[in-house]
This record gives structure tokens, C-alpha cells and sequence, in this order.
């Protein structure tokens, strides 16, 4: 193959903190440095969460206005997702920062049990966030945890209510939902390509999952996330040194496919999303 594959760095997350690895980033300059590794080890995509000084998590719009403002400074041309995911926050909170107008956001479409709790994502908030994003042309990222997520999301791709390239991540490895099952993996490509063959898509794996996940998604044509949010680790007894070590070593995996890892340029255009502000 000789596609490029985007690889996405999930930074931070709302739950990993430095108890459970010191190179978490917390503070929005932690979270602007380690991007800034990232990116220069492959990643084009930053997704995206912010904490509080105690590393709760926030959903603070001035807090990824800075973030933004950093990533755009130091990573140029980088495409800068948020998270509208439910641990931050509750109800329109989850979507305060859309008027920012990041290239991306998340975008859970259905809800799924978590390791604790319900994830909920109501049908009439999934309405109001994805009409802002349309409001202010925010491409959506569908966190599919669940075959039945990819369904409504192409439903919705079609009615017109999911602004630009619909874009398809299956989340695999979190604990009472879909695990990290190769069977089930590629029933997921095969439904996207058969059912909205103009989408793309790519895949993440929780934990252990992450580079399992990482060369399933790399080998088959699609594109994939690596980060701390989803993995502290190399292996068992390696904690990750950096969101960099792991984009490195999905980032190997490209080379051992031989597929190029995007540049920043090409990530645009695959997704299609709004040219850089001059």
C-alpha cells in the first residue's frame, strides 16, 4: 500500500493522571510541549482534552482557547480536534468550545457502558452538538464504540446532519464495551466501506490494545491514534516515556507496511476539512 496514514496523538484524556505516569501532560504548556513532540514524530491530529490545576477533568472553553492558541503557534498546520466526550462535562458544557472552531471534534453518537459507569449520549444532545458543529464548521470525529454507532453516524452522514468528510474511529479495548476483537475489527471496516464507501475511518485500542489495535488499523488502510489518554505504557513493566514514543512506534508500523506516515497537508485533504487560517 502506499496510502498515507494519519496518525491522531490523544494527549491527555480525562482520566490517566501523573500517578499513573508522571509524562501525563496536565497543564495546558505540558500539553503544548508534548503535542509538539508528537507532531514532530508523525502525528497530524491532536486530540484534545483539558484539566483542571488538580487534574479533574474541564471542559472550560478559555482553557482550549489557550490550547489552541499554543498548538497553533508550535505545531502549524496541525489539525487540532477537541473532545466533546462526557467525563468533562454535562449537557451543552460538553460543546462550549465549538465556537472556537478547531478543525475537529469528537462526536459520540450512542451510548455504551464504561468500566464505572453509563456513558450517556441522549439522542437530543447528540442533535445540538453535532448542529454546532455545523454552525461553525467543525468536522465531526465519530468515537464508535459500538456497531450500532456506525450505523446512526452514517444515518446522520446522510440526512445532511454531520458537517463535511464523515470520518470513523472504532474504539476498541474499554472495559464493557467492545473489546479489541480482530473478527469484530473487520466486520467494522467491511460495513464503512460497504455502507458509506466515501467515508474514512480509523481505529483505536484502549491499554494493552493500542499497538494491537494500531497495526490491525495500518495493515488494513485506514488510519489510527495512539497517545497517553488511551495507554501509560510500551509493555507491562515500560511506562511510556512520552506521546511521542507511542506516535513513534505506530509510526514504525507504517514502515514495516510500507505505508507513508500523512504529513499535516495530506491529513487535510484525506479529511477534507477548511484550509489553514493565513
Amino acid at each position: 500500500m502506499s496510502d498515507p496514514c494519519i496518525l491522531c496523538v490523544a494527549i491527555t484524556g480525562s482520566v490517566p493522571t501523573k500517578a499513573a505516569n508522571p509524562a501525563v501532560p496536565i497543564s495546558v504548556s505540558e500539553q503544548i510541549e508534548s503535542t509538539q513532540e508528537a507532531f514532530e514524530a508523525g502525528a497530524a491530529i491532536c486530540h484534545a482534552h483539558v484539566r483542571n490545576d488538580d487534574q479533574t477533568p474541564s471542559s472550560d472553553p478559555d482553557k482550549f482557547a489557550a490550547l489552541k492558541e499554543g498548538l497553533e503557534k508550535h505545531c502549524p498546520g496541525m489539525i487540532i480536534q477537541f473532545s466533546t466526550g462526557g467525563r468533562s462535562g454535562a449537557g451543552a458544557a460538553r460543546g462550549g468550545m465549538l465556537p472556537l472552531r478547531p478543525d475537529m471534534a469528537s462526536l459520540s453518537v450512542g451510548s455504551n457502558n464504561f468500566p464505572t459507569r453509563v456513558y450517556e449520549n441522549p439522542p437530543d444532545l447528540v442533535e445540538w452538538l453535532s448542529g454546532e458543529m455545523r454552525t461553525y464548521e467543525v468536522t465531526p470525529e465519530i468515537e464508535a464504540f459500538d456497531l450500532s454507532h456506525i450505523l446512526h453516524a452514517i444515518k446522520m452522514h446522510e440526512a445532511g446532519k454531520l458537517h463535511g468528510r464523515l470520518y470513523v474511529q472504532f474504539v476498541m479495548g474499554v472495559k464493557n464495551a467492545m473489546p479489541a476483537d480482530k473478527q469484530v475489527f473487520d466486520f467494522y471496516v467491511q460495513t464503512v466501506k460497504s455502507r458509506a464507501p466515501d467515508a474514512a475511518w480509523c481505529a483505536a485500542g484502549i491499554g494493552p490494545a493500542q499497538i494491537e489495535v494500531n497495526e490491525w488499523a495500518i495493515a488494513a488502510g485506514g488510519h489510527t491514534r495512539a497517545g497517553l489518554e488511551d495507554n501509560v505504557r510500551l509493555d507491562r513493566a515500560t511506562l511510556a516515556p512520552s506521546n511521542a514514543a507511542l506516535i513513534k512506534r505506530a509510526a514504525d508500523l507504517c514502515e514495516k507496511y510500507e505505508r507513508p506516515v500523512a504529513t499535516w497537508q495530506q491529513a487535510r485533504d484525506i479529511l477534507r476539512l477548511r484550509p489553514v487560517a493565513a
